[in-house]
């Protein structure tokens, strides 16, 4: 599967979702074996786990706990962190024998993964720059050649949710880290992005929204 396929391009458009947008991807790359960075209450992950027949392992990623050093509106309580943590639990106990719960930061448990055994990783965790720069490159060995890594928060405004937050900059980041990576990199409905790890294919940008026409991060901050 190519991600320059105008096939598979094609047949990601027009969902009501991101999450049917990535169960259709799912099921026509028969994941096997794939992560999710950034959990929160496991809706994503029960609907995949749900839909993906193919899955043998899901891990998944979070440390459900009060950062002190992460300026976001999702930053709560620790008590309130240990009541989403028993739903997720809940949500996704259907796939116990799949699930691979590894609770803290990224870059704190991602050495439990093996290298080049993922087909997919999906990120939607920490969207500050820190957060994606470390989440890309800690997760970018783990993913086997051939496979991708997709993302949420795709966003055009670094300003998501308030200018008193800090700013969400999972675009242009992610483009530029597909840049240095010398593979491709797709952009898709619901502010979501696709990476192969492909570097015969070369970098290349493809925007199937035509949002995304600035890369300049001086543009974006004078939003």
């Amino acid at each position: 599967m190519k991600i320059n396929d105008t096939d598979i391009e094609k047949s990601l458009q027009g969902l009501e979702s991101r999450r049917e947008l990535w169960a259709k991807f799912i099921a026509i790359q028969r994941t096997r074996f794939m992560a999710e960075v950034g959990v929160w209450k496991g809706d994503f992950a029960a609907e995949i786990l749900m839909d993906g027949v193919d899955i043998e392992i899901y891990y998944m990623i979070d440390p459900w706990a009060n950062l002190t050093d992460w300026n976001k509106p999702f930053n709560v309580e620790s008590e309130v962190f240990n009541e989403i943590y028993k739903e997720m639990d809940s949500k996704t106990a259907f796939a116990a024998n799949k699930r691979r719960i590894l609770r803290g930061r990224t870059k704190e448990v991602v050495g439990l993964i093996e290298n080049s055994s993922l087909d997919f990783a999906y990120i939607d965790g920490d969207h500050t720059l820190r957060g994606i720069t470390v989440d890309l490159i800690k997760i970018w060995p783990k993913i086997k050649s051939g496979g991708f890594i997709g993302g949420d928060d795709f966003t055009t405004t670094p300003w998501q949710h308030d200018v008193k937050y800090e700013p969400t900059l999972v675009f242009p980041f992610s483009v530029y880290f597909a840049e240095a990576m010398n593979v491709p990199i797709t952009a898709l409905e619901h502010g979501q992005f696709l990476i192969q790890k492909d570097e015969c294919s070369g970098f290349s940008f493809n925007d199937t929204t035509g949002l995304y026409g600035n890369l300049s991060l001086n543009s974006l901050l004078r939003h």
